[in-house]
Order: C-alpha cells, then structure tokens, then sequence
C-alpha cells in the first residue's frame, strides 16, 4: 500500500474542515517528517489552495520554497487544491444563469495559473490534485443540459452531460501536465 502524507495548511475548506490561511511546509521539517513516517509521497503547501477562490492577487506559488524540499526530499511530491479555475469553465457554468438568478455564482474566483504548475512540475510534483476543476465541469455539464431542455427528466441525459465536461478537463489538464 502507498501512503501520501500531507505536510503544512492549505487555506480553504475540504470535508467540513475549514483553515483560514496558508501554512508552508518548512524544507527541514519535511526531511525529519519523511523520514519518521516513511511515507511514500508526500503532499506540500507552496500556495495552492482548496476551494475556487485561491487568490486575491497574482497567482503565485512558493516555487523556491518547492525547489529547496525537493533537493531535500527524496520521495515523489504532491499539489493538493491545485486547481486552476479556467475562464472556460466560469463561463458554462455562467451559462443562462439569469434564468435562476445566480450570474454572480463564483465571481471572483481564481484558480493556479498554469504557468506556476508547469513550473511546480518542472521542480519535481508529481501528482495535481484538480478536484474543484472537476468538480465545476460536471456542474456547467448538468446545468446546461437541465437549461437547454427544460423537459429533460432521463438523468442519463444530463449526467451524462456532466461526465463529457469532466472527460474535456481532464483532456485539456492531462495535456497541459504533459503527462
């Protein structure tokens, strides 16, 4: 079995757990970590952030910071809530969205730009987790299919909606990681 450990605070909220700001993880910590647990991977805070609202300004990861842990740790490294929240995605779900009066739905939010991730995998991450990507296609799938066929009721239909807008962001992020 391998085990991901998780090392520093990432601010947002995940499963009814909420932190209000960013702890890094400390490159000194993470060695004397890997190496009292033996985990197999290891998960990094450098910026990201759960939720679809990860900056107010830039988006900027910790890049050094990834560099320094990556010198000293010898194990594959992980970016939790690395999703890039693409204008794509913002508008679908916009889509007729004064039809239920909710076009300010994710105003505001800012995801990892891909520069950082490209620069985060040039330094040794692994693994991207994307949930709220994900999570943002399958909603703009459903509801545009529920809004373009007011009649629809078959959830093959519009689930099966949802599941083509999952498939296209995992395409476009799988090209994009070079993966």
């Amino acid at each position: 079995m391998s085990v991901e450990a998780e090392l520093g605070i990432l601010k947002g909220i995940e499963d009814k757990v909420s932190a209000a700001e960013n702890v890094f993880t400390n490159p000194e910590q993470a060695v004397d970590f890997v190496k009292k647990t033996g985990c197999d991977v290891l998960a990094v805070a450098i910026g990201t952030s759960h939720g679809a609202y990860k900056f107010t300004g830039s988006g900027k990861l910790d890049l050094a910071r990834l560099k320094e842990i990556a010198r000293l740790v010898k194990i594959p490294l992980v970016l939790h809530g690395a999703s890039g929240v693409p204008q794509r995605l913002l508008d679908l779900i916009k889509f007729q969205c004064e039809k239920i009066g909710d076009c300010e739905r994710l105003g505001g939010a800012k995801g990892v730009p891909d520069t950082e991730i490209l620069g985060a995998i040039k330094l040794g991450i692994s693994k991207i987790n994307i949930d709220t990507d994900l999570r943002m296609a399958f909603t703009a799938g459903v509801r545009n299919s529920l809004l373009q066929d007011l009649k629809v009721f078959d959830p093959r239909k519009y689930l099966g909606a949802g599941k083509e807008e999952v498939k296209k962001i995992a395409l476009e992020k799988i090209k994009l990681f070079k993966s």
